[in-house]
């Protein structure tokens, strides 16, 4: 079964030095302060420097910096595709990026992470501000995993599964929590934070309709959210029938819990603060 690509900030990626090594037909995974147990990962960002770093062939070196951070990204004879696209790219330009999360151990404890690229294509900046929104709404769901199991005595993979989050998380966090202890999630809510205010400042009309999207979520929210919390799913429904895009209510909530003035008290269900 092909592996699900995690949508990971570099500044959390980077951080990762714990690695579950699998067996001849089992997949390898890093798994990040944060729990997300990553096989691949799906990245955007600014591709700012690439070589060919072969002595004999070809192997080419790319890194590409998101707000948060550097991934460093590698495309070779295996990869022919990506490697050829990384070989032609403008420096700098905008690329997206799945590829397979690789870990350097040159000695006991020091762990550097990479991304082996699977495909590579250069996009605009539409779809680098998109992926940064669509990230912070995934890596504050990881936050909001760890501090549930942070409270848990002891923290359970079933317990985080009963509250609805899916097994690749559960099962990540409570390896995350063992490995890494204690977990600094204001570090990350301050990562969302930073990478939120890259988006494009010249972008004028892209802020500008979210905003709009935001008052008019921020109000669909109040009229359904009753004592238990408005349904996910209904918000966008009822966003829909106004006339926003999927993508924008899902962008406009992500932006509304990260200025606190919606959050999340049972998974899938929103409340006004």
């Amino acid at each position: 079964m092909r592996e699900h690509a995690w949508r990971v900030f570099a500044g959390e990626y980077s951080e990762a030095n714990h690695f579950l090594k699998g067996e001849e037909k089992t997949p390898s995974y890093v798994i990040t302060p944060l729990g997300a147990k990553i096989n691949r990962l799906y990245l955007v960002g600014v591709l700012t420097d690439v070589e060919n770093v072969a002595q004999e062939g070809e192997m080419w070196r790319a890194r590409i910096s998101d707000p948060t951070g550097i991934y460093t990204v590698y495309a070779g004879q295996y990869q022919p595709e990506a490697a050829n696209v990384l070989s032609e790219a403008s420096v700098p330009s905008y690329v997206a990026i799945v590829g397979k999360a690789r870990v350097y151990e040159p000695e006991e404890g020091v762990v550097y992470t990479s991304v082996r690229a699977e495909k590579v294509k250069e996009v605009d900046v539409d779809v680098r501000d998109r992926w940064i929104v669509e990230t912070a709404k995934h890596t504050k769901k990881r936050i909001d995993a760890v501090q549930e199991a942070m409270q848990m005595h002891p923290p359970s993979i079933n317990k985080l599964k009963e509250i609805g989050y899916p097994s690749s998380l559960a099962e990540g966090v409570i390896e995350a929590i063992s490995f890494y202890k204690d977990i600094d999630t204001e570090h990350y809510i301050f990562l969302i934070r930073e990478a939120l205010s890259y988006l494009t400042s010249g972008k004028k009309e892209f802020m500008e309709e979210i905003g709009e999207a935001e008052e008019k979520i921020l109000e669909i929210v109040k009229e359904c959210e009753g004592e238990k919390g408005a349904l996910w799913d209904e918000i966008v429904e009822k966003g829909e029938k106004e006339g926003l895009e999927r993508d924008l209510v899902e962008e406009a909530l992500a932006s509304l819990m990260d200025k606190g003035l919606i959050y999340e008290p049972v998974l899938g269900r929103l409340k006004t603060t």
